[in-house]
C-alpha cells in the first residue's frame, strides 16, 4: 500500500512510519476485525488499520487530538476500507467489547485498559512506550496478567549526508510489548507462549 498522508500537525508526532510497520505486523489485523485504538492523535494508527479490518474505533481524550485524527482520517478516505468510530473518551470508557486487536499509543490509565483487555479477551495487544521506567513497569502490568508474549526494543537511524559521505540520525528508542488474552488453547496447538526471555516458541 502506499504511504499514508499525514497533512495536519498534533503537535505530539505520529508513530515513525518504521515503527508502524511493526505494530502492523504484530496486529496482524484481518477483514473481518475489529481494531481498537487508546490515543489516536495524529491518526497515523488509525487510518493504517482502516486499511486493513473490518472495523476501527479509536479514542483520543484532547478534542483538538481528536479533530487531527479526523482530518488525516478524511485525507485518506479512498484508501480506507473500515467502519470507523472516532471516540472523544478517556479509556478504559470509552472502549468496545468486542475489539480483536488494540493498540495503545500512550500510557495514561494503561493497567485499567489491559484489565478490559483481559475481561473482554482481546486477542491481540500492542503498547508503544518511549520511556525506560514506563517500559518496565508495563512490562509488569503484562505479566501480572498474563498477557506478555514479547518485549522488544529498537532504535531507527535515518541517513543523512555528510561530507561527501552518509552518517546517521537516530530516532527515541521505542519499547514495544506484545500480548495477547486469548486463552490458551488446551490441546496447546496455537496458543500464546511467554518470549520474552527468549525462550519459549513464538505464536502461530
Amino acid at each position: 500500500m502506499p504511504p499514508i498522508a499525514l497533512p495536519h500537525d498534533a503537535k505530539a508526532g505520529p508513530t515513525k512510519s518504521e515503527v508502524r510497520a511493526v505494530v502492523r505486523s504484530k496486529l496482524a489485523l484481518e477483514p473481518d476485525d475489529h481494531f481498537a485504538e487508546v490515543g489516536s492523535c495524529t491518526g497515523a494508527v488509525t487510518i493504517e488499520a482502516a486499511q486493513r479490518a473490518g472495523r476501527v474505533t479509536a479514542l483520543e481524550r484532547k478534542p483538538e487530538r481528536l479533530e487531527t485524527t479526523e482530518k488525516n482520517l478524511a485525507a485518506n478516505e479512498d484508501a480506507v476500507r473500515a467502519d470507523v468510530e472516532l471516540r472523544n473518551a478517556e479509556a478504559p470508557e470509552g472502549l468496545p467489547d468486542d475489539a480483536d486487536a488494540l493498540f495503545l499509543g500512550g500510557s495514561r490509565n494503561f493497567e485499567a485498559v489491559l484489565d478490559h483487555a483481559v475481561e473482554t479477551e482481546i486477542d491481540r495487544v500492542v503498547m508503544n512506550v518511549s520511556r525506560l521506567e514506563v517500559a518496565g513497569e508495563a512490562t509488569e502490568a503484562f505479566r501480572e496478567r498474563d498477557l506478555l508474549e514479547e518485549v522488544i526494543q529498537f532504535q531507527v537511524s535515518h541517513g543523512y549526508e555528510l561530507a561527501g559521505a552518509t552518517s546517521f540520525n537516530s530516532d527515541n528508542p521505542v519499547y514495544m510489548l506484545v500480548g495477547s488474552a486469548t486463552p490458551d488453547d488446551e490441546d496447546g496447538d496455537g496458543g500464546k507462549t511467554v518470549a520474552a526471555d527468549g525462550s519459549g516458541e513464538s505464536r502461530q
